[in-house]
């Protein structure tokens, strides 16, 4: 797809994304395109990563999965986008449509929300249960302010994963684009980690996933940094010192950089040491603030979050009109 057509369909599928999200019904009905992204990957898992084989052969296996996965992926965009065009003039909506599912603003607001509402109404129990659902850390270890920093840190690392990242490869490759950094971010979630059945298998999925995120989390430290411009309760130079400071000293080559630019815009420390599972990691800690963070923290930061998202839609639209107005 050229940028004439990559561009308007990601506005479209920005906006389509933020005002009705993925309807429950629909989830229930057919699944989402991360749930059969993601049985494909645990078949391919079943199936390729063979715990009697030697290391090499387990990481050669994990190439060959992954570019099986990319293959599958890349055929059915591209005949989704085939069969959309089918549809001449049509063709616009149901693409729209089909790129909004590989992007997360909605959801990812709303579960954040939900941890607020959780320690607002329900105190450290409730504030860990919601949670545990965007965590993978043990939300037993975590106290209030360890459940407000974990769901803000999940917040500005998600930004860049869930939102910028597919709609930057939305708007260079079109639906293909973003369904090919869907896949890849799908296979870092599930076989990327150094667990030991996955530290060979997962390792071309992991590398791959730190690749295609580069830009995006360098563009959405950039986004929260604009937006605390624009918050009179964020401080936009500290945001930007905390990401030239701190972001390096990240265990991710990505994930430090928009999590230092929400902790020094909000003026708290991120991410830090942690426990995940039952085994501690120890991080850098991302910003100079306060630790004890709190529900009206969560707030803060999803003010942030819906200002940058903005910010993410006028440079969408501004991308489309020079696409249409350039000869």
């Amino acid at each position: 797809m050229s940028l004439s057509e990559s561009l308007p369909l990601l506005l479209a599928a920005l906006v389509i994304e933020a005002a009705i999200g993925y309807p429950a019904g629909l989830f229930a009905w057919i699944g989402h395109p991360v749930t059969w992204i993601g049985a494909l990957i645990g078949w391919l898992d079943r199936n390729l990563n063979r715990e009697t084989a030697s290391f090499a052969m387990r990481r050669l296996a994990g190439v060959a999965a992954l570019s099986i996965l990319l293959g599958v992926t890349l055929a059915a965009s591209l005949a989704l986008v085939g069969l959309c065009r089918l549809a001449g003039a049509f063709a616009a909506l149901p693409l729209a449509l089909l790129a909004s599912t590989l992007l997360a603003q909605r959801s990812l607001h709303d579960h954040v929300a939900d941890v607020a509402a959780g320690l607002e109404q329900g105190g450290l129990a409730g504030g860990r249960k919601a949670v545990a659902m965007i965590v993978g850390r043990d939300p037993e270890s975590l106290d209030e302010a360890g459940v407000a920093r974990a769901a803000i840190e999940s917040l500005a690392e998600n930004f860049s994963d869930g939102v910028v990242a597919p709609a930057f490869w939305l708007g260079a490759g079109g639906l293909p684009g973003g369904a090919l950094y869907k896949a890849i971010n799908t296979a870092d979630s599930m076989i990327g980690h150094k667990s030991p059945r996955h530290l060979a298998f997962g390792w071309a999925a992991a590398r791959l996933d730190d690749l295609v995120n580069l830009p995006a989390s360098r563009l959405t430290a950039l986004l929260l940094t604009v937006a605390a411009v624009l918050d009179r309760q964020a401080d936009a130079g500290a945001a930007w010192r905390a990401v030239r400071r701190d972001a390096g000293h990240h265990r991710s080559p990505n994930a430090g950089w928009p999590e230092a630019a929400m902790a020094g815009a909000l003026g708290l420390r991120l991410a830090g040491p942690r426990v995940y599972g039952a085994v501690r990691v120890d991080d850098g800690w991302m910003g100079d603030g306060r630790a004890e963070a709190t529900a009206a923290d969560i707030r803060r930061a999803l003010r942030l979050y819906r200002q940058a998202c903005l910010l993410l839609w006028g440079l969408a639209g501004i991308g489309t009109i020079f696409a249409l107005t350039m000869p």
